[in-house]
């Protein structure tokens, strides 16, 4: 059948891509996060542990944990107008050389910390520090409470930028996940709205 010659069909809105890494260190839940927050099955690169790794990989603090991202963890939200993927960073640093490739395109970050391991964040920090690329801090409360304040946490984490929003989060509540996205995403939009003017 063809169209009648007056036929003109309504534009098909532009949907924007947004890219969005989820960092931190070895054991500080950016597989659950990206897994919470995920509209779709993320996709998981996880291996087990194996004594291979004891020496490797530091288990302190985390002794329980039977698997590792060896890639990335790969997830989806749909927005009105946008689509936000994420992707989960490998924490181990044998496996950093591949975060230079993961950040390629993306808009921001979220940067996952363990207070209780708090030295396994410092790498993370500093990698989106040295590269600009705006970014919030995510204190993910493993025990359901978190014993320092953000301004603790902030101070221990030396952050260069002081308007780095530092929040509190349970990695396996959707709303707690949720709300540290929506920050991030408030911070890049006021970050495009200040480069326009």
């Amino acid at each position: 059948m063809a169209l009648p010659a007056s036929y003109d069909p309504a534009p098909i809105p532009a949907v924007q891509q947004i890219k969005i890494l989820i960092a931190g260190g070895f054991g500080v839940g950016k597989t659950t996060f990206v897994s919470t927050v995920s509209e779709i099955r993320p996709l998981r690169t996880e291996e087990r542990l194996t004594a291979e790794g004891v020496g490797v990989d530091d288990l302190n603090g985390i002794e329980n944990k039977t698997a590792t991202t060896v890639a990335m963890d790969f997830g989806r939200i749909t927005l009105d107008d946008a689509v936000v993927y994420l992707f989960g960073t490998p924490g181990q640093e044998r496996f950093w050389f591949m975060w230079d490739d993961l950040l390629r395109g993306a808009f921001g970050a979220v940067v996952l910390v363990d207070t209780r391991r708090l030295e396994h964040s410092f790498a993370a920090v500093d990698f989106f520090e040295k590269r600009g690329t705006p970014f919030v801090v995510g204190a993910n409360c493993f025990d359901g409470r978190q014993t320092h304040s953000p301004q603790a946490i902030r101070d221990a984490l030396d952050l260069v930028d002081s308007t780095v929003p530092v929040l509190m989060l349970d990695a396996r509540e959707r709303a707690s996940a949720r709300d540290v996205m929506l920050t991030l995403m408030d911070r890049l939009i006021a970050r495009a709205d200040a480069a326009a003017v």
